[in-house]
């Protein structure tokens, strides 16, 4: 009976921390999605070392981090330490962001589907106010 109750508690303790950790999920998802700046239908994404790898799952960008597909990545949660956005390219087709930590580097490139230079700029004023990453806008 003993043996019983500690396996339904362990059980129950398990399945409380994995309640919370998709909770912290959902609440970044909904926090990306909600202050979005640009939705496109995919992203190429590259790493150091590494084949670059196409997601065709919808990309949204904010200024909280990036939702490619089912990835969440986002920016500022660990202070210093943790993923920071470091770069931000946009031409007038793609937009390229690289962040990470110190240890990983990734590189996104987005077909944007801007028209019009004054989106673009407004676009790079809110990364650049909310992050800090002055975007560099080329070919305009």
């Amino acid at each position: 009976m003993l043996e019983a109750v500690f396996a339904f508690g362990a059980i129950s303790l398990i399945s409380l921390l994995l309640l919370l950790r998709q909770s912290r999920l959902l609440y970044d998802a909904t926090l990306i999605w909600d202050n979005r700046i640009l939705a496109v239908p995919s992203a190429l994404i590259s790493m150091p070392g590494r084949q670059m790898k196409k997601d065709t799952g919808k990309t949204v960008v904010s200024t909280f981090g990036i939702l490619i597909g089912s990835d969440i990545y986002r920016w500022g949660l660990d202070g210093v330490h943790g993923v920071r956005l470091s770069a931000v390219q946009i031409d007038k087709e793609r937009m390229y962001l690289t962040f990470g930590d110190k240890d990983q580097t990734m590189r996104v490139e987005l077909l944007h589907g801007m028209l019009h230079k004054q989106m673009v700029v407004e676009a790079a004023q809110k990364l650049w106010h909310e992050t800090g990453v002055q975007a560099e806008i080329s070919d305009w």
